[in-house]
Formats: C-alpha cells, structure tokens, sequence
C-alpha cells in the first residue's frame, strides 16, 4: 500500500469518527447497571422502544455490575459527546467523578433506578425506594404477628437498597418485639444463598428474611427449604419481576414482594432526557411509587 493510499484511508477513518461522535451528538448515552436481571432488561427495553418511538438516538452499555467499566462507558459517552448520560450506577459513591467530568463537558446527566451519592444531577428517576422497605417491614410485622427474629439480605454500595433497607428498619422499630439478629451481604443469587444460609446456621430460630431484590428472596427461600424451615420463616423480597411474584403464588415461604415498574422508570429517563435536550425544566426528583405483591 502506498503512503498516498494509506493516508487516504487514514482520512477516511477519521471522517467516519467525526461522522459517528456527530451523530451521537443530539442523542443519549445509557448506562446501565446490568442485564442478568429481568429488572434491567425491562428497564433497557423500555428506553429503547421509547427513543425509537421518539426518533431520538441512544446507545445503551452494560456495566455488568463493574465499577470500572462503567467509567470506562461513561468517559466514552464524554469523548462522543452526548446531551444527556443516563446513569444507573454500580456504585453510588464511585461514579462521582466521572458525572462531574461529564457536567464540565456540558452534558446533562440523569440517574434512574440507583442514585448517585454526593454529586447534584439533572434528575434521578427511580422506585420511592424507602418508602418500599417500610411496606416491606409492614408486611413483615403482619406476617410474624408482630414478633419474632428477622434478619436482611443486603446490597450496601447501591443507595437505593441503603434506603430500602433503612425504611424496612424503621418499620420493624415500630414494632418492639421484632428483633433485627442478621445483616449480611449477598450481591448475586449465589452470594445471597450462601449468606441466607449463613444467618439461618447462626440463627436457627430466625422466623424472616428481607431481601434487598428478588435474587436475594429467591436465594433466601432456596436455603430456608434447604434447612427444613419452611414451616417457620417467611421471606419478603423487592422488584417484583415474573419469576418472584410465580414464587409468591406458589411457595409458602415468599409471603411478598415490594414491586417496582422498570418500564415506567425506562419510558420516564428517555422522556426526561428528551425534555432536557430540549432546554426544558425538569423534576430533580421523580419518585415512582412501588406496590406490593402478595398471594392471590
């Protein structure tokens, strides 16, 4: 190849870049935090037909619950020079920086589902999340007739699940012979089978466990049935997805579920991010009411 030829393609490719980051440049750069849950594909799905719907570009990366790529996907966004970041951080606290170099840019950024902590953002849309743990704590209460021994499942770097998990305490406190005895970590399903587990060898005579998601109530009655107490604890799970409100018709052991709507939450990002790029005013809060799913 000549270097005449060379450096035609080389101009070329460059014009190819410029053309791509052009056409990126009215549009949206989505990252979420997963999609090895239904949670999330929901919520992808719903920002996809509604930027379709709306003829609006938007390019989605998937984290994969790594801290790492996700700055990676949001520092390209930056290079690319999207309007608006749609964010669900895999770390609430660790995405700080990249949001504050996204806004020196001059790009918009939104949070949906997971809240950012310790920086101001355009909007956060997502579940009323403290408020789902005081009904989950509520269901609790009512299902153990206002005593016994609980113990929580937790996810501790996702604000939203900090604030689920507060409202369930503040829900239990209200009720003084219900006595918190566990708290531990269990991020995956395997994670939180093990910490189930875990809690339920310690603790024998714990009669509920709260789980921060549906993985973790999922993985929680698996070990309840594996310990033989089936008979004795109730667990209440979060998200409501498919798969948890099946296990609470058909399982004894799931007593409920805190439901979200990740299509709700999916349609109102695009929608916000639209209305942003527009020079709109925006909500700096959109909470969205969860509901709670129990035996039909």
């Amino acid at each position: 190849m000549t270097i005449r030829s060379f450096a035609r393609l080389a101009l070329a490719g460059s014009a190819f870049a410029f053309l791509a980051t052009s056409a990126m440049a009215d549009g949206i750069g989505a990252s979420l935090l997963t999609q090895q849950h239904p949670f999330y594909i929901e919520l992808a799905d719903a920002m996809k037909a509604e930027a379709s719907a709306k003829n609006v570009p938007l390019e989605v990366a998937i984290a994969n619950q790594d801290l790492n790529k996700q700055l990676a996907d949001v520092e390209d966004f930056i290079v690319k020079g999207v309007d608006v970041i749609v964010l669900s951080p895999v770390d609430s606290k660790g995405v700080k920086a990249v949001i504050e170099k996204a806004q020196k840019a001059g790009i918009k950024v939104i949070t949906v589902d997971v809240p950012a902590n310790g920086v101001e953002v355009t909007s956060y849309i997502g579940t009323d999340n403290y408020a789902g743990g005081v009904k989950a704590g509520e269901l609790m209460a009512k299902e153990l007739g206002d005593k016994g021994k609980v113990a929580i499942i937790d996810y501790p770097t996702v604000q939203s699940v900090v604030n689920r998990i507060d409202g369930f305490k503040k829900a239990i406190g209200e009720h003084k012979d219900i006595e918190i005895v566990a708290q531990q970590t269990g991020i995956t399903r395997a994670e939180a089978l093990a910490a189930a587990q875990n809690m339920l060898q310690a603790n024998p005579d714990i009669q509920g466990i709260f789980g921060f998601g549906d993985d973790a109530a999922l993985a929680a009655a698996v070990a309840v049935k594996s310990a033989g107490l089936e008979s004795q604890v109730k667990v209440i799970g979060f998200d409501g997805m498919e798969e948890a409100r099946k296990a609470v018709d058909t399982n004894p052991v799931m007593v409920g579920v805190i439901q979200q709507f990740p299509g709700e939450m999916g349609k109102r990002a695009v929608d916000t991010a639209i209305d942003v790029i527009a020079g709109k005013d925006v909500p700096a809060e959109q909470p969205i009411e969860p509901g709670v799913y129990t035996r039909k």
